[in-house]
């Protein structure tokens, strides 16, 4: 069931809002809010060290001395909390491994910190989402 409720803004605000919402292609004020109370809520779940999910993207080259083997072991580290794992050929020596992980938040932070500093790794990052129970 939708509930309406009104909100005051000031001006300008209310117009770099607008600019947000056609940036990011939303139909209407609802939807952007909406989201934004969603990514509020996901936010306060890792920092409550509640169950959660991670993507985890790692950028780098397979050239670079026993990489694979550490970012693998890694993974091993944590199997309980690794959902999938794919690794795609980006070209001739750049590689990308996307990581799926579910689990606490504090224990997902420390997988995606683990293989981020990885020596080797040239881009990496996590992108924290919800288990979404909380999000109903």
């Amino acid at each position: 069931m939708l509930k309406r409720f009104s909100i005051s803004l000031e001006e300008d605000l209310l117009e770099k809002f607008d600019y947000y919402i056609q940036d990011h292609q939303y139909n209407n004020r609802s939807e952007a809010i909406r989201d934004m109370i969603r990514k509020a809520l996901v936010k306060k779940e890792w920092q409550a060290n509640k169950q959660v999910m991670g993507v985890i993207s790692l950028i780098f080259d397979h050239h670079h001395p026993k990489l694979q083997e550490k970012v693998t072991k890694a993974q091993h580290d944590f199997p309980h909390h690794i959902i999938s794992s794919t690794h795609v050929h980006m070209d001739h020596n750049n590689c990308m491994e996307v990581i799926i992980a579910r689990g606490k938040s504090r224990e997902i932070q420390e997988l995606a910190n683990k293989l981020i500093a990885l020596r080797g790794i040239r881009d990496g990052n996590l992108a924290m989402s919800s288990t979404g129970k909380a999000l109903q």
